[in-house]
């Protein structure tokens, strides 16, 4: 088993204001390794340590208001739909 998952969001940002947004959450959020928010690319990146999962950082990120339009964990695609 991996010691890290990686997490791969396409996020729709329209400003710096934006990336900052979810760079400000990913920073606060709890098993976070490493992140990487990218305008250009309207792509958020994250390392989480294993205990972190894909729903946890899905629904931190549409906590910001922020438009989730697709996602993967590990490479593989999933469902960006929240469950609660």
């Amino acid at each position: 088993m991996s010691d890290e998952h990686t997490y791969k969001f396409n996020v729709t940002m329209s400003c710096s204001g934006c990336s900052g947004a979810i760079n400000r959450v990913l920073g606060k959020l709890e098993g976070v390794k490493s992140y990487d928010v990218s305008l250009d690319k309207q792509e958020a990146l994250v390392v989480a340590e294993p205990g972190l999962d894909y729903d946890t950082v899905l629904k931190t990120i549409k906590k910001t208001g922020k438009k989730v339009n697709s996602g993967e964990a590990d490479g593989e695609t999933k469902s960006i739909e929240v469950v609660e």
